[in-house]
């Protein structure tokens, strides 16, 4: 019996099999959960989504389009996974955008006000917009785990509009805590160090950050997607019973000291 036997789950952002997502979505798998997969809609993305999930042994995988900034979009999802599952345990919100144009050092200023608002739209109120309709389906109480990073904390170069998204969206995680406890559903967050994931490519001077980060981390080394995986498991599942509210690191301790 794995940790995650007979819970059910979704699991947004899959892009390809090096997101953080499907590192989760595996470990999920792996320690026994039944997971639905939402996907932006279009042919493209789709293919893109079942082929990680295919090529990771995950055959006949269920996924359903989802506009995360489309209420009609997450209505239709979630009646779909009412009809599929029944019933929720979790939900990973592994979502997050800003116009690259403005992810570059020196930008931030110069970030317009709709390029902030759909950061902060896609980025943080998703969470909200899916939290709100997961929460019929987890009568039994669950976990909402959610993905940040350090540049939350911190101003790191070229991170801009995107680090004010992820503050935003760590608060958010701690109100959405407060409010969803007494139904016995905790809300966490993740911030994983820079991994090369297709989001953090966007990023500029993302590879000045990981050859920081490996000089100066208490362990030396950047992290492999896949122990943000396995730490997702940990609060995913009963191990983490008593934790709610929290922003959990996996960054090799890099959070822990003074740069």
């Amino acid at each position: 019996m794995g940790l995650l036997a007979n819970k059910a789950g979704l699991v947004f952002g899959i892009a390809n099999e090096r997101s953080i997502a499907w590192h989760i979505a595996r470990n999920a798998v792996a320690q026994g959960a039944a997971c639905g997969f939402p996907y932006l809609p279009g042919e493209k993305m789709e293919r893109r989504v079942r082929k990680t999930l295919e090529d990771g042994r995950i055959p006949d995988a269920w996924l359903h389009p989802c506009d995360v900034a489309d209420d009609a979009s997450l209505d239709d999802l979630f009646a779909a996974v009412a009809r599929r599952f029944q019933r929720l345990d979790f939900v990973v919100h592994s979502v997050a955008y800003a116009d690259r144009e403005y992810l570059q050092p020196g930008r931030f200023v110069d970030t317009p006000r709709a390029a902030f608002a759909q950061a902060l739209d896609i980025s943080v109120y998703s969470l909200l917009a899916v939290a709100r309709r997961a929460r019929p389906l987890m009568s039994q109480g669950g976990s909402i785990l959610t993905l940040s990073y350090y540049g939350a904390e911190k101003a790191a170069p070229g991170y801009n509009v995107m680090g004010v998204a992820k503050a935003a969206l760590e608060s958010s995680v701690r109100y959405l805590a407060v409010e969803l406890g007494p139904a016995g559903i905790r809300v966490n967050s993740l911030s994983a160090g820079p991994c090369r994931t297709l989001s953090a490519m966007a990023v500029g001077g993302i590879d000045d950050i990981l050859t920081k980060v490996e000089a100066a981390a208490p362990l030396r080394r950047n992290i492999e997607t896949d122990e943000v995986g396995k730490a997702a498991v940990y609060l995913l599942s009963e191990l983490s019973s008593g934790v709610t509210g929290e922003t959990h690191h996996v960054d090799a301790g890099y959070h822990a000291i003074v740069t």
